[in-house]
């Protein structure tokens, strides 16, 4: 378990331009403007476009060029921090390597011994229920299963904030379910901050203490909802329909879509959380 007096986050008026081919510049994100207290879970919803995972990016360090100002526990995000770990939707296992060695690869920086690694990992595996797994690989387990090797991964140099881009957006509804359940339940156990990005109402106010409702052209806090609802959690729970409600009439008109132009990338044009 982290220091519960960590991850506490500040996003002050924090502005996203994208350039084009023509270098007009395209406006992603706009005032954006957010504190979040150690311990915390936000969800973040909105339609496709308005900048929820750009700010994501912002947020574990992978993007720099922005406007504004960005403070973890008082100091200034300026590049990825194993502090700081991230789930994206595809859970990016290497296939060559088993579920334990996957795990693994976030520690290549770590200073810790072999055997402190080991201990570590096994406390993660068990955390996620895969022990029995250990030596399994990617291609031999579920989609549920590969995410929750991937959260494993993220949690085992333990950050202080926990960063959830669509985690569970290509698995099937049931299997879904149940990793929000293990969300739910992993976050009570670690007591970490958590900011999940999501589609799914549903899912954003099952798992939040608040909801921060994004719209887009450019992106912008539209508003941010309370769920005063204690864990764990219940979908049988009326108020949590009550809340997912409000959110969905958000969301009753289809909005404008701007296209952005594509730019040719190399792989040096990327940055790694690792």
């Amino acid at each position: 378990m982290v220091d519960v007096s960590s991850g506490s986050l500040r996003i002050n008026k924090v502005n996203k331009y994208y350039k084009r081919r023509n270098e007009e510049s395209f406006q992603v994100l706009k005032d954006i403007s957010l504190d979040i207290k150690s311990g915390e879970f936000i969800s973040i919803v909105g339609s496709s476009g308005c900048g929820k995972s750009t700010l994501l990016r912002l947020l574990v360090g992978l993007d720099n060029t922005y406007v504004g100002n960005i403070e973890i526990d008082g100091t200034e995000i300026t590049g990825t921090s194993i502090k700081r770990g991230i789930v994206f939707q595809d859970h990016r296992l290497f296939p060559w390597l088993s579920v334990r060695e996957n795990v693994r690869v976030a520690l290549q920086n770590s200073p810790l011994s072999r055997i402190e690694q080991d201990k570590l990992i096994d406390e993660h595996l068990e955390l996620v229920g895969l022990t029995a797994f250990q030596e399994a690989y990617p291609t031999q387990l579920s989609g549920g299963m590969s995410q929750r090797v991937a959260i494993a991964r993220a949690l085992v140099n333990r950050p202080s904030i926990l960063l959830l881009d669509e985690p569970f957006g290509a698995l099937d509804a049931l299997t879904r379910a149940n990793l929000q359940q293990e969300l739910q339940r992993i976050w009570q156990a670690e007591k970490i901050t958590m900011i999940i990005v999501t589609h799914d109402v549903d899912e954003a106010v099952f798992l939040g203490d608040r909801i921060v409702v994004m719209q887009p052209n450019p992106g912008q806090i539209k508003r941010i909802v309370p769920v005063e609802i204690a864990h764990p959690r219940y979908r049988d729970d009326v108020n949590l329909a009550i809340i997912r409600n409000n959110i969905l009439a958000d969301f009753s008109q289809t909005p404008e879509i701007t296209l952005i132009e594509s730019v040719e990338k190399t792989i040096d044009d990327y940055q790694f959380a690792w």
